[in-house]
């Protein structure tokens, strides 16, 4: 075999060895494609709870689900409030509220969702956070935002004519209809002045 001959075989040996090897990665992605693993998913509707239930604890809050299907899946949840406040039922994911709760002190929590194989540990699916709102119910009197309210108006005035402004607050949810409505009212000399429901 002349020189030249070998030294053009030996360039094509590496060239077919590459083109088996870009074949065969080829034929691996398109057998990995049909063995995709499932996307998984946490479902769940958002959770609330009612402030100041006073019905016996603990009360259920809502549930979270995820889509995996395991037999030794265990759901947990962690944050500030889990297992204190919160508790979760590991095997069907009930979630609990441990303590009566006031939405004027804290409005609502956020919490994770994990689900994990509890043989070892390992999580089952990405930690989802949630959170629980805590629905108001009118349970707060208006006040008013200082013990004295002065005014003055100059004899002979007409009728109408404005006096002074007073102003009172509700620490009840304003979104949620009348909880957080003023209304005003004059006990002692209404013969005289009369007020608005501004103030």
């Amino acid at each position: 075999m002349s020189p030249l001959l070998l030294l053009f075989s030996l360039l094509l040996a590496p060239a077919a060895a590459e083109g088996g090897g870009r074949e065969s990665a080829q034929s691996l992605c398109s057998s990995d494609v049909g063995h995709k693993r499932q996307k998984r998913d946490w479902i769940w509707n958002q959770m609330h709870i009612k402030e100041e239930i006073d019905t016996p604890l603990p009360h259920h809050v809502g549930k979270i689900t995820s889509s995996v299907r395991n037999s030794n899946a265990k759901y947990i949840i962690e944050g500030e409030y889990a297992n204190t406040v919160f508790r979760v039922e590991d095997k069907s994911g009930d979630v609990y509220a441990f303590e009566r709760l006031d939405r004027e002190k804290k409005a609502e929590y956020e919490l994770t969702a994990l689900i994990i194989d509890k043989t070892n540990n390992r999580s089952l699916e990405r930690p989802s956070k949630f959170i629980i709102k805590v629905y108001d119910i009118n349970d707060n009197a208006p006040v008013f935002v200082q013990r004295v309210f002065n005014g003055s108006v100059p004899e002979m005035s007409p009728v109408g004519t404005s006096v002074t402004k007073v102003t009172a607050v509700d620490a009840d949810d304003p979104t949620v209809s009348g909880h957080a409505t003023v209304t005003y009212q004059v006990t002692v000399g209404g013969e005289y002045f009369t007020i608005d429901d501004s103030g």
